[in-house]
């Protein structure tokens, strides 16, 4: 059910600031907005006004001048969310702020409810629910990548490829569900042939939108990177390094970081979120154990790991260094280990050979200088396949979406061997249908008030 009240709400951010806007949407937007509008242009009424226009004026109430504004007009259909909507710019005084908000509400507005104008924009067929969520996404984007992704599913990218899909399958469901209705004449109205050649389309398609998913969770949340170690090998100064600004504190004296510090940047365009942990060695100091404990637990969060040693203590550790790294391997044989030589400025090429034969993918380093940072970058780049990214291929970064095509993919596999074995139409029409099910399940075609509300909750008001 489509809600016929009028609702307003901040759209800009809490705050002081330049300028606020206040969004307006509902069928009495213009009228009771035009009520307490005086334009700068003498008689003019918002009312006769056409769609997307501007006007310059004052918000009144009664004879009190509350501030001189911009209202921004725009008619149903052709708006954000379908309906009638203003949007005041206005000073960004908090006072301003509330004074418009609390007339308006006296005038039988009510306060938006998180999300609302988009779920209004959903619900008036101005967007599907993947390009709704898409909003939320491209307001939370932090980095490059993020926010192309985002645009991307908001513009209907990943929308029209499930769409497609949904409608070739749903053409061979009608198909199949006409045979039921002629079972007695056992006539076939579906090409089993080309039936089999969509089922192995979709299943190429489903299969890459699945698998897309790991990138797309590394480009909305970030990549966690540990940095681990001895003490005093240079983490803190790699971090500032990684960061070009003084984030963790540097000493001689070993064991001073006694707590992770966690900070993020973007490399390329993917957020890169790292981790400077405390050393690790045998200690008596209780503080600096519970560091270190708390190390193996960023470890255990961490998707990359980079191991920095002091290159200059190679020759008397190296031994002990190929046993640490074999531990960190068999223990987390998944992720990513980068080992790195620390100080590397600090010895001379004889002992950058002997170490680069003992460990061939070392990476070189000096924090403290700089070199080697940008090496390493890339090399924490080159850990992501972002191919599909360069070639604005549909990438999939949300949970529900991602179970939704895991379900959708495995009713399409039980349809594939049901023709395979001859299965009965009646018996391959509810695979059929539950395979449509799940893709309607992300477009928004099949809902529920409970979806819809869990969705729309983590918006922000105003949006």
């Amino acid at each position: 059910m489509i809600p016929q009240d009028t609702i307003i709400a901040l759209a800009t951010a809490s705050g002081n600031g330049a300028i606020a806007v206040i969004r307006i949407s509902g069928d009495d937007a213009i009228t009771v907005v035009d009520a307490h509008f005086t334009s700068v242009v003498k008689n003019k009424s918002l009312q006769k006004q056409a769609t997307h226009t501007i006007h310059l004026g004052h918000i009144v109430d009664d004879k009190r001048i509350i501030d001189e504004v911009l209202i921004s007009v725009f008619r149903n259909p052709n708006s954000y969310t379908g309906e009638n909507v203003i949007e005041i710019s206005c000073h960004g005084s908090l006072y301003i702020q509330q004074e418009i908000i609390q007339l308006f509400l006296r005038k039988g507005c009510r306060m938006a409810n998180a999300g609302e104008f988009t779920l209004r924009a959903f619900l008036n067929g101005k967007l599907d629910l993947s390009q709704a969520e898409a909003v939320a996404d491209l307001i939370a984007s932090d980095n490059e990548a993020s926010h192309q992704v985002a645009m991307q599913q908001m513009r209907g990218g990943f929308s029209s490829e499930i769409a497609k899909l949904r409608e070739e399958l749903l053409n061979f469901a009608s198909l199949i569900e006409l045979e039921l209705d002629f079972a007695e004449e056992d006539v076939e109205f579906a090409d089993r042939d080309q039936f089999k050649e969509l089922l192995e389309k979709i299943t190429f398609v489903l299969k890459r939108l699945i698998d897309s998913f790991a990138v797309g969770n590394v480009i909305k949340n970030g990549i966690p990177v540990a940095i681990v170690g001895e003490p005093n090998v240079g983490k803190s100064t790699l971090l500032n390094a990684l960061l070009n600004e003084e984030r963790a504190i540097v000493s001689e004296i070993a064991g001073t970081t006694r707590d992770a510090i966690e900070d993020e940047i973007s490399i390329g365009g993917i957020g890169f979120r790292f981790i400077d942990t405390a050393g690790i060695r045998d200690t008596q100091d209780i503080v600096e154990t519970i560091g270190i404990k708390k190390t193996f637990e960023k470890i255990d969060q961490a998707q990359v790991v980079i191991f920095l040693f002091d290159s200059t203590e190679f020759k008397s550790k190296g031994v002990k260094l190929k046993i640490e790294l074999e531990k960190i391997r068999n223990k987390y044989p998944q992720k990513p280990l980068i080992v790195v030589s620390n100080k590397i400025d600090q010895i001379d090429d004889v002992q950058i050979s002997e170490m680069q034969s003992t460990i061939p993918e070392i990476q070189l380093l000096s924090a403290k200088t700089g070199f080697g940072v940008e090496q390493l970058t890339n090399v924490l780049l080159d850990l992501i396949n972002t191919g599909a990214l360069r070639n604005n291929e549909t990438i999939v970064t949300n949970s529900r979406h991602y179970d939704a095509l895991l379900k959708a993919f495995e009713e399409v596999q039980k349809v594939k061997s049901g023709l395979e074995t001859g299965l009965s139409g009646d018996l391959l029409a509810i695979d059929i249908r539950q395979a449509l099910f799940h893709f309607g399940e992300i477009t928004g075609e099949i809902t529920n008030d409970d979806l819809l509300g869990n969705i729309f909750a983590n918006f922000c008001i105003g949006k």
